[in-house]
């Protein structure tokens, strides 16, 4: 462990470029006040690490913890670090392409509320969701109610949806305690992060049904102007 280069800040720089705005506080509420993402929680995380802790995942969980809207590159845009996963915005001719509304609708409508306090109010004009994990479409009524855009996924998305976070809902679920830690306090001896990010938010869980399959790799589209060749 004491050969690993911990000195080595490279990967802070990189998790920091080209941030334009953070979420502050960066609390996420759903309507009955009750908080289902918080990342100011994890501020024990500034100090350097103790004993309680393993070095790389507290070093990890650092990391994670840089939150906000990123520039990519011009009319690319990220929200991160307001959920597991991250929220990418692909600016169009009409509006925005959202892709991967992260996993519950009150993040989704936080992350997608940031981007346009800079960028101004501009309509989703399409959802593309990269494949089934829950993390990646959960959060789809947050961002639009999916009425006349296209909705763009993997051919056999909703087969695998179903199976992993309905059939499979409940031992899911009892492993991502464990997996996770989520019933463990938020502090340096409990929670502090899960590698992948800092934890899964606790919101409203949604799912629209794609109208676009993606069926092979080459396959173009042109969705809002935009042409994207998915892989």
């Amino acid at each position: 462990m004491a050969d690993l280069p911990f000195h080595d800040r490279t990967d802070f720089d990189n998790a920091g470029r080209s941030l334009i705005t953070e979420l502050t506080p960066g609390r996420i509420e759903a309507g009955d006040g009750r908080a289902v993402w918080d990342s100011d929680s994890y501020g024990f995380l500034d100090r350097q690490c103790p004993d309680t802790a393993h070095p790389s995942l507290w070093r990890q969980a650092q990391l994670c913890t840089k939150q906000g809207l990123f520039e990519v590159t011009e009319g690319v845009y990220q929200v991160r670090g307001l959920d597991i996963s991250n929220m990418t915005i692909v600016e169009g001719e009409r509006g925005v392409i959202v892709i991967d509304p992260l996993f519950s609708t009150e993040c989704a409508e936080a992350a997608l509320r940031l981007y346009r306090s800079h960028r101004g109010e501009r309509p989703v004009a399409d959802l593309i969701y990269t494949h089934s994990h829950g993390d990646h479409f959960g959060g789809a009524r947050g961002v639009t109610d999916g009425s006349g855009i296209p909705i763009l996924a993997p051919a056999g998305f909703m087969e695998h949806a179903v199976s992993e976070n309905v059939y499979a809902g409940t031992a899911m679920s009892r492993r991502g305690v464990y997996m996770y830690g989520t019933a463990l306090s938020r502090s340096p001896e409990g929670q502090l992060g899960c590698g992948l990010g800092l934890v899964i938010s606790s919101g409203t869980f949604s799912l629209i049904p794609p109208t676009v399959d993606i069926t092979h790799t080459g396959q173009e589209e042109t969705i809002d102007g935009v042409r994207i060749v998915f892989q």
